[in-house]
């Protein structure tokens, strides 16, 4: 592999890349099923794009929607090193450091592995659509094949410059930190991906031509552009468009090389920062940490927010119910079709996180066992964890609640929807510490899921179980509500639910953790037990 012709290099990195996927699908049938399931979904969707995007030929604004379409594709490879570092092994070139290669052979060699697999099949799909919608003539044709290869070579370029450039973050644990975050991106994403066909099906595709105009100046949707130039006859035009995809791959390129040249011969300080014996790191932890109670409670808040912060399971469920908290009431009043009531699902799907408590904690849950002795530490414990939810909870909730009130302008219906949801939160956390004690189960550490075989049917009776318990227990501030709107008194009295909801909330917390803490004392074993299956 140390040839100077950077050909057997190539054919070695290429064969290591059809190796790497022929033997990971060898793992598992899980696997295998779940890698053939896949490419089948990416392929039948391509080739329906492909379908869709040549039956726009002809149309008047084809060649605004193309010109988007591939400068998203150029952001999504930019972006999927970033939240999806482990989805290529051959991204981390680290791995080939004790190997005696060159930069640039190396460079020719992972650019060519780089074009093997889905990814770029999917993306060669998107791009010939996207050229035979807005060629016209043989002259179109022939800059077609160009555009498409530099196109394609700028997708897969930026995304190895990018994991290159970032490497070391990708591989240590903020990079899989910010790897949990993928699943806010595709709930975001996908949301404006519907907003905004709602609003081209309604508007028409007029609407992209202003963005269009300036993204067909930006590779690698400038080669795309080039196309639609020469079927226009403006071949003046169309030339500096492909120069500028070119110096753009070429920049890339050297950019890239540089990096991996870094990466080469540079050591690792990586490690450095953290062991420095200053002990800075350790004191910014203490500032927050100041703000706690005192005692057991502020010491059980401690332990909660760094699970949330730390752990990677607590993380993506925090990150999870986070989004889709703010997604479902902004996103529906946003298009128009939303109430103001759906700011009540941010307070329920936050306050989900009290439901199994001592599932996060695994087997670790022995160190919090040895500490409770009666109902009262039991009471403690728990009051702590709720009050850490609590901190990041309350005033989420009512920042979604502002948000949707403000976006559809019924400024008037604010306390009682802040009620309400406070309300629902009160019993959320009431029913949660109640679950936990009662319906404990645990989270395996390893893979994508958040119940060990076993304990499914535990999870759900949990989980639904508290929800619907929860929901029972708000109908009186349901109640209260319905009878002031069906009176003249809506307007006058409707800011006493905000009040009533918020102690109403509070009396549901302090119950549950109350009938919650003698149970946990006496079940101190058999939680221990269930949450340490994984």
């Amino acid at each position: 592999m140390s040839g100077a012709s950077g050909t057997p290099v190539t054919a070695v990195v290429v064969r290591l890349k059809l190796s790497l996927l022929r033997n990971g699908l060898r793992q598992s049938g899980g696997r295998r099923a779940a890698y053939v399931a896949s490419a089948a979904i990416a392929l039948v969707f391509a080739a329906l794009q492909l379908i869709g995007l040549i039956a726009l030929r002809g149309h008047a604004h084809a060649d605004a929607l193309v010109v988007l379409l591939a400068a998203v594709l150029g952001l999504g490879w930019a972006v999927m090193p970033l939240f999806f570092p482990g989805g290529d092994e051959t991204l981390d070139p680290t791995r080939l450091v004790m190997l005696p290669l060159r930069p640039r052979p190396l460079v020719r060699a992972l650019l060519a592995a780089s074009l093997v697999g889905i990814g770029p099949l999917f993306t060669l799909l998107m791009l010939v659509g996207s050229v035979i919608a807005v060629a016209h003539g043989a002259a179109a044709y022939a800059v077609s094949v160009v555009a498409v290869a530099l196109a394609l070579l700028l997708c897969v370029a930026l995304a190895r410059a990018v994991a290159a450039a970032n490497i070391r973050l990708l591989t240590s644990r903020r990079g899989r930190d910010l790897a949990v975050l993928s699943g806010l991106v595709i709930a975001v994403g996908a949301q404006v991906v519907n907003f905004g066909a709602q609003r081209l099906g309604s508007a028409g595709l007029g609407q992209l031509d202003p963005a269009a105009d300036v993204l067909r100046w930006v590779p690698p949707a400038a080669a795309v552009g080039a196309v639609q130039a020469v079927s226009d006859k403006s071949y003046g035009m169309a030339a500096v468009q492909l120069l500028l995809c070119v110096a753009a791959l070429v920049a890339l390129v050297r950019v890239w090389a540089r990096s991996l040249e870094r990466l080469m011969t540079a050591p690792d300080g990586s490690t450095l920062h953290a062991a420095e014996p200053d002990g800075r790191a350790r004191d910014a932890s203490r500032g927050w940490e100041r703000l706690l109670p005192a005692g057991r409670t502020g010491t059980v808040m401690g332990r909660s927010l760094r699970y949330i912060w730390r752990d990677p399971k607590t993380k993506a469920a925090w990150v999870t119910s986070l989004a889709i908290g703010l997604i479902v009431p902004v996103f529906n009043a946003v298009q128009g079709t939303g109430s103001v009531y759906f700011a009540c699902f941010a307070a329920g799907m936050l306050g989900i996180q009290m439901y199994n408590q001592f599932g996060q904690d695994t087997s670790a849950f022995w160190m919090v066992a040895m500490t409770i002795s009666g109902a009262r530490d039991a009471y403690v414990e728990l009051r702590g964890r709720a009050l850490a939810l609590l901190v990041v909870t309350l005033p989420y909730a009512a920042l979604v609640t502002v948000l949707t009130t403000a976006l559809l302008g019924t400024w008037g219906r604010l306390p009682e929807v802040l009620g309400l949801s406070f309300a629902l939160l009160g019993a959320m956390l009431g029913t949660g510490a109640w679950t936990s004690a009662r319906f404990p189960y645990s989270i395996p550490q390893e893979g994508h899921k958040n119940v060990v075989p076993g304990q499914v049917g535990l999870a759900w009776m949990s989980i639904f179980g508290g929800m619907v318990a929860a929901a029972l227990l708000c109908a009186p501030v349901i109640a209260l509500t319905v009878w002031l709107h069906a009176g003249p008194g809506a307007d006058a009295y409707g800011w006493l639910l905000l009040p009533a909801g918020l102690v109403y909330g509070a009396a549901l917390t302090v119950l549950g953790l109350r009938l919650a803490a003698p149970r946990t004392a006496a079940r101190l074993p058999e939680i221990l037990s269930a949450v340490s299956k994984g």
